[in-house]
């Protein structure tokens, strides 16, 4: 009987120090270590890839937003035409009444999941398709396709070369700044593929949208 408890003592003793060494040397030593790591070596990634103006953040370039003017009265709101405007948000989970993330709500992320023939995407297209046409004055077969759809996260920071040059003469027009200069802070901002082949072309938003106003503030238009 003695034996048995000794050895239960021992066991207990045994399984109480290897937790307190896991819990040294996993919960305190290892995450000081990665943070100390990834705060020296990539202190702009790991802090969130905050993008600053002027000494102050402004946001991530990782996540997109909105640049709206206010709401219409439906309440939905209404584009800053003044700006170049990402393309659109939804997706599923959202904390919105309807369900849907339509307005880069940083709470939720994902794809709407709907199939090519829902009616409900193809309506929405359709309409926002409509819009891009008629707000930029281009036919609707040249309306790109980021320009109508959300992407897989419905938070992408990006746009496409094409759906920023489409936008490039509206917006010099609504800072009245000199077409050309605004198109050639596109080109400036249009990252090529990663390593040469993955992915697409791209356009930050925020950061062409930092560069812009700046350039308005320079040219005294703003």
């Amino acid at each position: 009987m003695n034996n048995s408890v000794r050895n239960t003592a021992r066991l207990l003793g045994a399984g109480l120090r290897a937790l307190l060494v896991l819990t040294v040397v996993c919960g305190v030593l290892y995450p000081l270590l990665v943070t100390g790591v990834a705060q020296a070596a990539f202190p702009g990634r790991a802090n969130g890839s905050e993008v600053t103006s002027h000494g102050k953040v402004v946001g991530s370039s990782l996540l997109g937003q909105r640049y709206d003017k206010g709401t219409d009265k439906n309440g939905e709101p209404v584009p800053d035409l003044r700006f170049f405007q990402p393309r659109p948000s939804a997706g599923l989970g959202s904390n919105r009444t309807n369900g849907v993330n339509t307005r880069y709500d940083l709470q939720v992320s994902g794809a709407t999941n709907l199939g090519a023939t829902n009616t409900d995407l193809v309506k929405a297209v359709g309409e926002r398709k409509k819009w891009v046409s008629e707000t930029y004055g281009v036919p609707l077969s040249q309306v790109p396709a980021d320009a109508v759809t959300s992407s897989g996260s419905g938070l992408d920071p990006d746009i496409s070369p094409a759906y920023a040059r489409l936008q490039a003469d509206r917006v010099a027009k609504e800072n009245r700044l000199p077409a050309d200069r605004v198109r050639r802070l596109v080109e400036d901002h249009t990252d090529g593929r990663t390593l040469g082949f993955l992915g697409e072309p791209r356009v930050n938003v925020l950061e062409l949208n930092i560069a812009l106003k700046d350039l308005a503030h320079r040219q005294g238009t703003r």
